[in-house]
Formats: C-alpha cells, structure tokens, sequence
C-alpha cells in the first residue's frame, strides 16, 4: 500500500522551516528586536500574509525558532556524543571543537540563540521552549552526578558568554583544559 503525501501540507511545512530559518538570520544581524513580521518575510522572500497566516504573533514565531535550534543543536550534540564514544572519549576535545565552532564561524547565530534564550527571562511564554535546551542535553547525555552534570552545562554556558565578549573567539585548543576540568569525575 502506497502512502500519499499530501504536496499542500509539504509546502505549508516547508514554507514555515523557511520562515523560521530567516527569524533566526534576522536576529542573527539585528537582534530580536529586528524581529517583525515584516522584516522576517523579507528576509524569507515572502508575503508578510504568510508568516502571519503560519505564526499569529511574535511570540509563537520566537518559540518555533527557539524550539528549532534546540532541535538542530540536539542533533549535533547527538552526533558529537557519537564520535567521541566510536573513539571511547570522554568527549573533552569534541566539546572543545564544537564550543570554538561556535564562537568562530558560527558566532552570530550562537548570539542569536543566546538572545533567544535569554528573551525567556523576560517572556515567560518562551520559557518551556527556552528549557527545552536542557531538557535535550539531559536526555541525550547519560550523567550519574546530576549535580556535576548541572555544573559542567553551566560551565559550558559560560564558555559561551564569555567566548561571545572575546575580541578574538577562543580555539579549541584553548577550551580543552577547561572541558577537561568540567568532564573530570568528582
């Protein structure tokens, strides 16, 4: 038996990825409060029509960026968790690799997210999406120590802050003490 796919629910999908891929480039260059239905659409190449018709307001098109890059950041953790584990590490120089690939080349869209995530202090509709983030890392990494683990996602969550203010974004060579201190056993 044969399933049909439904091409108006493909596109209709397809159209609201596009959408939520050009919020997060406009946050990534203007920040969240470049964030309009108007802006988003342009950045889209679409009618303003249709990123109101797929996200009545601001806030329900916040949450499905926020939810997406949770998403794409749990597949990456996923992969990472795989390689280290395929090569029985403990994870230190593929954390440390993953940070320096956000600080460097992927910088805007790691402040992008961050503003993302820290929109959630102020707008309390953002903050089950918001704590979504670690409910993927916690589910995905197994951990013994919930309080070690809670210490290494803090430490890792400063990295990033303080990676972010850097002139110059730190290398994983440089991270990988400081990963390696925060996996040590305790």
């Amino acid at each position: 038996m044969k399933i049909q796919v439904d091409g108006r629910k493909a596109r209709g999908e397809k159209r609201r990825d596009e959408i939520i891929a050009a919020a997060l480039r406009v946050i990534e260059r203007d920040g969240v409060a470049g964030v309009t239905h108007r802006t988003v659409a342009a950045e889209a190449g679409v009618p303003t029509a249709s990123t109101t018709y797929h996200f009545s307001s601001l806030d329900d098109l916040l949450i499905a960026t926020l939810i997406s890059c949770a998403r794409d950041m749990a597949t990456e953790v996923y992969w990472m968790i795989d390689r280290a584990r395929s090569r029985g590490s403990r994870g230190a120089e593929e954390v440390a690799g993953l940070l320096a690939e956000a600080l460097g080349p992927r910088r805007g869209r790691t402040m992008a997210e961050y503003e993302l995530y820290l929109l959630a202090a102020r707008k309390p509709e953002l903050r089950p999406a918001a704590r979504r983030w670690l409910d993927v890392l916690t589910s995905m990494v197994r951990h013994d120590d919930e309080v070690a683990f809670r210490v290494f996602l803090a430490g890792i969550d400063g990295l990033l802050i303080q990676g972010l203010i850097d002139d110059e974004p730190p290398s994983a060579e440089e991270l990988r003490p400081v990963v390696d201190y925060l996996l040590k056993p305790r």
